[in-house]
C-alpha cells in the first residue's frame, strides 16, 4: 500500500499515512472468487492484514462493496468477484432437529446457521448449477467451499419441503436446504 507525499510550503518532501486511496486510476482491492484479497494485482501475504481488512466490509450504498480504513476518510471501494468470504470449515454439535451447525470463514470468523444466518442457494453464471451460500448480515455472504459442501450433504437428510424433494440439515431448531432431489 502506497504512502502520501505532501510538499510544504518551504519545498520539504514528508510523508505522512499510507493510504491505499490515494492511487487514482488503480485497481485497488479486488476479492477473486478463490477468497483471495490483492491490491493493485498483488495478493496479500499476510492474512492477519485480510482478516483486519474483513473485519472493515461493507456493502456500500450502490449495492458494492468498500473497506472503511481509520487513515482514510472515504471507503475503500472494493471489486468481489463473486462473494467476499469462504466458509472453509464446519462444526458440528447434537443431532436431529437439536443439532447445530458452525461455520469458520477464511477470515477466521465463525458463524452459526440459524435463522439470522441461514443458507441459501444462487445459480452459477457460468455453470447453471446451484452453489450454496451463508449469510454472514448486512449483506454480506460466505460460498460454502466444495469439502464444506460434501460434509454438509453427508449430514444431510431427504424429506418433503415445500412440495419438493429436497435434502437439507436441522440447525438451531429450523430445516435448511442444501439442494433438491432429481
Amino acid at each position: 500500500m502506497g504512502s502520501v507525499v505532501s510538499v510544504t510550503e518551504s519545498g520539504e518532501a514528508g510523508v505522512a499515512m499510507p493510504s491505499v486511496a490515494a492511487r487514482a486510476g488503480e485497481p485497488g482491492l479486488r476479492i477473486d472468487r478463490r477468497g483471495v484479497w490483492s491490491y493493485a494485482g498483488e495478493p496479500f501475504a499476510r492474512k492477519d492484514m485480510v482478516c483486519l481488512l474483513a473485519s472493515r466490509l461493507r456493502r456500500a450504498a450502490d449495492g458494492g462493496y468498500e473497506v472503511l480504513l481509520p487513515c482514510d476518510p472515504q471507503p475503500l471501494p472494493v471489486a468481489v468477484e463473486d462473494v467476499p468470504f469462504l466458509a472453509v470449515e464446519v462444526f458440528v454439535c447434537g443431532a436431529g432437529d437439536a443439532q447445530v451447525v458452525s461455520f469458520r470463514t477464511n477470515v477466521d470468523r465463525i458463524v452459526t446457521l440459524d435463522a439470522e444466518h441461514p443458507l441459501f442457494l444462487a445459480e452459477d453464471p457460468e455453470s447453471g448449477e446451484s452453489v450454496p451460500y451463508l449469510s454472514l448480515g448486512d449483506g454480506i455472504s460466505a460460498r460454502l467451499s466444495r469439502p464444506v459442501y460434501y460434509e454438509l450433504a453427508a449430514l444431510g437428510e431427504a424429506r418433503q419441503h415445500d412440495g419438493k424433494d429436497v435434502i437439507g440439515l436441522w440447525s438451531s431448531r429450523q430445516f435448511f436446504v442444501l439442494g433438491t432431489m432429481v
